[in-house]
């Protein structure tokens, strides 16, 4: 029974969701920006792999210490795992010939 009544609201589930996917991938992209394993990641910041499975495929949330465990072992910002991702400027970048 959910414990507050905004639990119930599908917008916000959905919200929350999205939160989840973009933490997960946030994780996996920073995570192998540094050529890093999931086993390594998870050895470094004492989360166990399966639940780091499941937070790279925003199946599950984490608790506020273990995002910042995670992003101490990744070395970057907590902000940088929890914010919206903006590609670097020279990113996806198309050139013009000429």
């Amino acid at each position: 029974m959910p414990t507050r009544p905004n639990q119930n609201n599908p917008e916000r589930v959905a919200q929350w969701e999205h939160s989840r996917k973009r933490v997960g991938t946030n994780i996996r992209r920073a995570r192998t920006e540094k050529g890093m394993t999931q086993e390594t990641l998870a050895l470094r910041s004492g989360v166990t792999r399966n639940v780091l499975i499941d937070v790279e495929f925003g199946r599950r949330g984490l608790l506020y210490e273990r995002l910042f465990d995670i992003a101490e072992a990744l070395q970057v910002p907590v902000c940088d795992l929890i914010a919206p991702h903006e590609p670097s400027p020279n990113r996806n970048r198309r050139t013009r010939p000429g």
